[in-house]
C-alpha cells in the first residue's frame, strides 16, 4: 500500500482508505456487523491506515464500530469523522442548527465517546452549504479543537468552491473532502487545482460512485428499501451514467477491473491524499486495494477516457 502526505498536515495515510457510511447500516441495505468488522480488519492487514466516518452514519453506529478496531492500536490508525449533520434539518432556508462552536464541540465529544478515544486525526463540518452563523461556529470550534490538542487536522466536506474559499479565508483549512470520480469530474476545475496550489490534503468520495463504477450495475438492477439508491433507475441519468460505465468497459481486464481502473483514475490526479471507497465485506476490501498496486494509467487509456466521459459533470 502506498502512502501519501495529507496536503501540509504531517499526516501521512494510505491512498486508498476505507470510507465507512455503509457499515452504519442505515442507508446502504442490509450490512452485518460481523461483516463489517471483517471488512475493517482486512483493510488494516492490507495497509490501510486511514478510515473515514461520521456521527450521523447509523446514528453514530459507524464511529461504534470503528471504535472496535482501534482498540489497541489507535496510533497506526488515522480517523476522520464529521459532525453537522447529526440532527439537523438539512434545509438551508430554515435557521441554523449548529449556530455557535459550543455545539460543534458538543457533537465532537459525542464523536470522542463512540469512537473511544480522545482525539481525532480529522475533524469535518459534514454541513455543505454556507450558512454564515454555521461557518463562523465550526471555524471557532475548529480553532479551539486544535488548540488543545483534541484534532490534529480539521476540513470542510463539500463540492462547493466557494465555501472552501470560505473556510480557508485565513489559510488554516487543512482538509477537503470531495466528490470526485470517472462519472463526476467537476472538482477538476477550480477545487483540485486549488488546493494542489495551497496545500490542502484532498479526501475523495464517492470515487466508485456509490457502486456503478465497478460495473456491476445494469438497467435492471434494483435497490432494497432504505438504500440510497432506492430510486436511482428511475432516473434518467442513471441510464446514462450506464452508458458511459459501458464505454469504459474495454479498459478492464481480467488482471485490473473496471472499479480499480475508476480508483487509479482518481489516485493518479496530484492533489489526491486517498481516496475512501466503501467496503462492507472483506472481498470488497480486497478489491479496493488493489488499485494501490496498479500502475499509472497509459495515454491511451486516458485518450479512452476522455472520450468515455465527454458527457459527465465537468
Amino acid at each position: 500500500m502506498q502512502q501519501r502526505n495529507l496536503g501540509r498536515t504531517g499526516i501521512q495515510v494510505s491512498e486508498i482508505g476505507f470510507g465507512a457510511w455503509a457499515i452504519g447500516g442505515d442507508a446502504w441495505g442490509p450490512v452485518e456487523d460481523a461483516a463489517s468488522l471483517r471488512a475493517m480488519e482486512r483493510a488494516l492487514e492490507l495497509g490501510v491506515n486511514f478510515i473515514d466516518t461520521a456521527d450521523v452514519y447509523g446514528a453514530g453506529h459507524s464511529e461504534e464500530l470503528v471504535a472496535r478496531v482501534l482498540r489497541g492500536r489507535r496510533d497506526r490508525i488515522v480517523v476522520a469523522t464529521k459532525g453537522g449533520l447529526m440532527g439537523h434539518h438539512r434545509d438551508p432556508k430554515r435557521e441554523p442548527v449548529y449556530d455557535r462552536p459550543e455545539k460543534v464541540v458538543e457533537a465532537f465529544e459525542a464523536s470522542l465517546r463512540r469512537l473511544g478515544t480522545d482525539y481525532v486525526d480529522v475533524y469535518f463540518d459534514h454541513i455543505w452549504w454556507n450558512d454564515e452563523r454555521e461557518t463562523e461556529a465550526f471555524l471557532t470550534a475548529f480553532a479551539r479543537l486544535k488548540t488543545e490538542g483534541r484534532v490534529r487536522a480539521t476540513g470542510v466536506s463539500t463540492d462547493d468552491p466557494e465555501y472552501v474559499r470560505r473556510f480557508d479565508r485565513d489559510g488554516t483549512l487543512d482538509v477537503v473532502q470531495l466528490d470526485y470520480s470517472l462519472l463526476n469530474r467537476a472538482a477538476e476545475r477550480h477545487i483540485l487545482p486549488s488546493c494542489q496550489e495551497r496545500g490542502i490534503g484532498v479526501v475523495v468520495r464517492g470515487p466508485l460512485r456509490m457502486g456503478m463504477l465497478t460495473g456491476k450495475f445494469t438497467a435492471g438492477t434494483t435497490f432494497t428499501e432504505g438504500d440510497v439508491r432506492h430510486g436511482w433507475p428511475r432516473e434518467a441519468w442513471f441510464r446514462e451514467q450506464l452508458d458511459v460505465v459501458d464505454r469504459l468497459r474495454p479498459l478492464a481486464s481480467e488482471d485490473r477491473g473496471l472499479g480499480e481502473l475508476a480508483l487509479r483514475f482518481v489516485l493518479d490526479h496530484p492533489a489526491v491524499s486517498v481516496a475512501i471507497p466503501g467496503g462492507k465485506t472483506p472481498e470488497q476490501v480486497e478489491q479496493n486495494v488493489r488499485a494501490s498496486t496498479r500502475p499509472l494509467l497509459t495515454e491511451e487509456e486516458r485518450h479512452v477516457i476522455e472520450e468515455a466521459t465527454r458527457s459527465v459533470p465537468s
